[in-house]
């Protein structure tokens, strides 16, 4: 493996532990732990061993850094901040955890 493939495993690594924080978060707390769930099978598509899993059953691979994948986080951080209200489920995650 070269440098650049190293950098853009640890970059969809990142952006995959993220999003499914965030999904965790909006399948905990708030009303809805549908979305969450649904924000935390979108993440899998960033970790490699699931691309790999992909690969292997159906014979296609989403690209390390291909439109599918910025796309998706765009639509993720999207909904996450926007209608998932996610600062407000953090309030609450904080406040529970410190009861």
């Amino acid at each position: 493996m070269n440098n650049k493939s190293i950098i853009l495993n640890i970059i969809s690594w990142i952006f995959g532990i993220v999003f499914l924080a965030i999904g965790v978060v909006n399948s905990f707390w708030g009303n809805d732990p549908f979305f969450g769930a649904f924000i935390i099978i979108l993440s899998l598509i960033y970790l490699f061993p699931v691309n790999a899993i992909l690969k292997k059953f159906t014979g296609f691979e989403i690209p390390r850094l291909g439109i599918i994948k910025i796309l998706l986080g765009i639509f993720i951080l999207w909904a996450s901040l926007g209608v998932g209200e996610l600062f407000d489920k953090l309030d609450l995650m904080l406040k529970d955890l410190k009861k």
